[in-house]
Formats: structure tokens, C-alpha cells, sequence
């Protein structure tokens, strides 16, 4: 399990480690230079005898964890240029140990755009400028250094591939995930310490950082409520921490039946505007609902009957019917919104809160919402894209887009407990917070990226697969961390060429693997 922390809870944990006499900031630094340079090994080990490595090394403590990483890569054959910020005189006590140390092999040069240019060019640069904690554009100088570096060389080869970050590519903001400069510097490499911070899977950070790895420098596991990844998890300590625990596929036995694993109600559109329901409802069925039925108004009963097979069909015109509807207790969880039109969806919210039961809120009934706020149950789930998260929640979107020191973290904590149910913030960076501020990231980047999502009705069948989880009995944080790592791994199964009937499909294979 993948525990991401704020730069305010790694700084917490460094002074800790110092005042408790655990640890000294000169050790701290020495371990980060060697696991940087642990990395520069396993990525760059192809580099032959004497290459040549630029240390960029800023006026912090970041600047200290470089001198290190240039004096171990000059024990190792490198033929090592260092250009700093600052001589040891103006550096923070240990950071000016180190560049003492590194006096004594070679020269500090000024830590400019001329400089690199005039310069011998370099297979490998060490990005040790700014790090965690940086709150605000760089300017002079760093700005012009770090836009070349942005960029490509004289020959049009891009400067990413041989570039390495300490903690972060300087410009990224380690708590928003966002780039303080207009062309922030991109990585090939970022190696983080103790733990990867929020910033390295939000917004800008998955592509400014490159590959992320993580570096032991012997602090204390934990310090406060950490954010979590979203994965698999098989112990209950990490699904706590914002996994998973794979372990619910276990539940079905023998001696089950389908109504011990739910029954979701899904409720539809018009005539011509029941396709999304039905990908949520199917949806809800794949992913381990005991049974499913759609609530469809009289003018889709014929389409929707001639399109499902394993589904059940009720007519549900209007509030009256809906409430008549759920006097069955066997019913466990609702949905609202794929594809019913504003006016539907706002006619039939009021009978479906006030049913007590688990409900997720998506698509239209997330606009009826907007329009006519009403206190939501404890177990309802809000699954809002950028564009309806505006529509709720105005304020947090245009700080959203105008503070960059305010992260998609922040908005969806301050949307969850204001409206007092989990939402679900959608994108390649999925946030999900509990109104007592828990939050998880589920990160679709790198590796597990899956940009193929991006096709109609993919976020119906999201729909679906929290509606089934809740209907199973899951709780609603539980049931949108499953959901959303599923989804994007039924993505993966699949690949190019996906449409949102291939997502349902590709679950079984999937679920069956977990099992393993």
C-alpha cells in the first residue's frame, strides 16, 4: 500500500527524527544523496567510464542532498560539474557541511542559464534546485535555467531523458501537484524520501516527475492521517491507509444466495435515453450485485426490455411509484443520473433520499442537485467530473483554478464536508474524501494510465460499479476505492479501441486475477 504524505508531515517527521537525537540532518542528507545515486546506478548504468554529470544545487537543504549526490558520483568515475545557488556561507548549516565537502574536489559554479550553455554538455543533470516545499514561481536566473532545461539541447534531443529530481522537478508544488513556472522542467527519474508526497500523483506531477521512486532514509513509518493510493491491499492496516482489502471477493459461498449480495436499483431515462443506465446497471451486476433492476418510465419499457436479458425492468413514471417501489426491503442501493434528463432526475431525487438507503448521485442528478441543494444521507456517494464539480461546488472550482497552492485534495475534503457524503472528484487523478476529511488518490498515470477512458459511458458504468459494491453492503469509501481501481484495470485489459460495453466484460477476468 502506497501512503502519501503533505511536505508538512515530512517536515514533522525530520525534526522529530532530530530533536529525538534518532537522526541528524547531515546523516538524513547523506542517505538521500546515496539513495539518489542508488537510482542514477539502476537507470543509467549503460553510461560508460568518466561521464559527465551537472549538479544543479539550490540554496536549501535540497542544495545539500546535491553536493552529497556530486561528491558520491566523483568517488564513482563521474567526471562531476556542480552549479549552485550559493556558497556555503549562505547555506543552511548542514547543506554548507556539504558543500565544503565538496570544495574540497572542485569548484561551485553560479547556478545559471550561461552557465550550462558555456559549459561542456552532460549525459546525466541532477536536479537538486528547489525540492519540496516550494510555494512560489521561480524567478531571475532559476526561471531562465529551468525553461532550457525544459526544452532540448542543440541537436533537438529533449534534456527529460537525462534528467534526475531530488524529491521533485523544481517548479512542481509537492502539496498541489500543479507547476509554479509556465514551462516547468520535466524528469526522467524523481526520487522521493521516506514516502511519496501528494504532489508526485496529482495534476502536473505524474508528467513532470517521470518514474518515481522512493528512498529509505531511516524515518519513523508514519506521522498523522496520511492520503492514500488507491490499490490493492491485502492487510486491513493498509486498506485503512487507502487501499483496498481484495479480500471482500471472498464472501460468496455455498450457502449464498442472490439476495445475499443485494439488489441495485438503477433508475432511466426516456425512450432513447436509456443506454446509460443500462451500462450502470449491467455494471452493477458484473461486479457482484445478487440482482439488478432497472426503473425505466413508460416510454423506454419496450427499448429497454429488447436490450437486457439478466436485468429486471420495473416501470417507475414518477415520485409516487419510486416510493411504492422501495417499500421492498430487498432493494439495497439506488442510482440516479445516467442519462435520465435534469427534470427527471430532479422529480425523483427528493423520494430517493428520503429512502434512507445507500445512493449514488451521478451525471444529471448531480445538476438537479446543483440546482436545488438537500441534506444527502450518511451513504450517499457523489461522483462528480470537473464540470458538474463546478456546478455543485463553485467557489472551490474557480479557487481550484486560480490558487495554485490549492489542490484537488483540498477541494474535494471541503466538498465532502460540506455537503456531508463521499464525493468522488473523476479524472486521471480521482480524489474520493470522507466529510471527516479521509481521503484517497487513485492515480490513472504513468503505468496505469488509461487514456482510452475518455469515450461516452464510461463514467455510467463507474456509476454502476459503486451502486453494485454498495448494494453488496460495502461502505461508500470502500466501495469508490474499489470501484475506481477497477475500472481503470478493466480499461488496461482491454485497451485501445475500448467502448464502455468492454468495461463490464473484461471485470470477471480482472476479479479472477485479485484471487490469485
Amino acid at each position: 500500500m502506497t501512503e502519501l504524505m503533505t511536505t508538512a508531515q515530512m517536515r514533522a517527521i525530520e525534526a522529530a527524527a532530530i530533536e529525538s537525537g534518532a537522526a541528524t540532518g547531515l546523516g538524513l542528507m547523506e542517505r538521500a544523496g546515496l539513495g539518489v545515486c542508488a537510482a542514477i546506478a539502476r537507470h543509467w548504468a549503460a553510461q560508460g567510464a568518466e561521464s559527465r554529470a551537472v549538479v544543479l544545487c539550490g540554496p536549501g537543504n535540497n542544495g545539500g542532498d546535491g553536493f552529497v549526490i556530486a561528491r558520491i558520483l566523483a568517488g564513482q568515475g563521474w567526471r562531476v560539474r556542480v552549479l549552485g545557488a550559493a556558497g556555503p556561507d549562505a547555506l543552511p548549516p548542514d547543506a554548507a557541511a556539504n558543500a565544503r565537502r565538496w570544495l574540497a574536489l572542485g569548484p561551485i559554479e553560479p547556478l545559471s542559464e550561461t552557465a550550462l550553455r558555456d559549459g561542456p554538455g552532460f549525459d546525466l543533470c541532477v536536479d537538486a534546485i528547489f525540492g519540496a516545499g516550494l510555494t512560489r514561481a521561480p524567478k531571475g536566473d532559476i526561471a531562465r535555467l529551468l525553461r532550457h532545461l525544459g526544452g532540448a539541447d542543440a541537436e533537438g534531443r529533449p534534456y527529460r531523458h537525462r534528467i534526475i529530481a531530488v524529491d521533485a522537478p523544481s517548479g512542481l508544488n509537492l502539496d498541489t501537484g500543479r507547476n509554479l513556472l509556465d514551462q516547468g522542467l520535466r524528469a526522467a527519474v524523481t526520487v522521493a524520501f521516506h514516502r511519496l508526497k501528494i504532489g508526485h500523483v496529482l495534476a502536473d506531477g505524474p508528467e513532470s516527475c517521470g518514474t518515481c521512486e522512493v528512498a529509505d532514509i531511516g524515518l519513523a513509518p508514519r506521522h498523522g492521517p496520511l492520503v492514500g493510493l488507491v490499490e490493492p491491499a491485502r492487510t486491513h492496516e493498509a486498506a485503512q491507509a487507502g487501499g483496498f482489502d481484495a479480500a471482500w471477493l471472498d464472501k460468496k459461498d455455498s450457502r449464498d444466495h442472490k439476495f445475499s449480495h443485494g439488489h441495485a436499483l438503477i433508475l432511466s431515462g426516456g425512450m432513447g435515453a436509456s443506454g446509460a443506465a443500462r451500462l450502470a446497471a449491467r455494471a452493477a451486476l458484473r461486479i457482484g450485485a445478487g440482482l439488478g433492476t432497472l426503473g425505466a418510465p413508460g416510454s423506454a419499457m419496450m427499448e429497454i426490455a429488447a436490450n437486457i436479458t439478466a436485468l429486471m425492468l420495473r416501470r417507475v413514471e414518477d415520485p409516487q411509484a419510486l416510493r411504492a417501489l422501495l417499500e421492498d426491503a430487498r432493494l439495497t442501493a439506488l442510482c440516479l443520473g445516467p442519462g435520465m434528463g435534469v427534470e427527471r432526475a430532479s422529480a425523483l431525487l427528493p423520494a430517493a433520499l428520503a429512502s434512507g438507503r445507500p445512493i449514488v448521485l451521478d451525471a444529471d442528478a448531480l445538476t438537479a442537485l446543483a440546482l436545488d441543494w438537500r441534506p444527502l444521507p450518511a451513504r450517499c456517494v457523489l461522483t462528480p467530473h470537473g464540470g458538474e464539480f463546478a456546478r455543485l461546488f463553485p467557489d472551490l472550482a474557480a479557487r481550484l483554478a486560480e490558487d495554485v497552492l490549492f489542490s484537488k485534495v483540498d477541494a474535494t475534503r471541503e466538498a465532502a464536508r460540506r455537503c456531508g457524503a463521499v464525493v468522488l472528484f473523476k479524472g486521471a487523478d480521482s480524489v474520493t474524501a470522507l466529510p471527516d476529511g479521509t481521503c484517497a488518490i487513485h492515480a490513472a498515470t504513468g503505468a496505469r494510465a488509461a487514456p482510452w477512458l475518455a469515450t461516452g459511458g464510461a463514467g455510467d458504468v463507474l456509476a454502476g460499479f459503486v451502486t453494485g459494491l454498495l448494494a453488496r453492503g460495502l461502505a461508500p469509501f470502500d466501495a469508490v476505492k474499489i470501484a475506481t481501481w477497477l475500472h481503470v484495470e478493466a480499461a488496461r485489459a482491454v485497451g485501445p479501441g475500448l467502448i464502455a460495453e468492454d468495461l463490464s466484460e473484461a471485470v470477471p477476468g480482472v476479479l479472477k486475477g485479485l484471487l490469485r
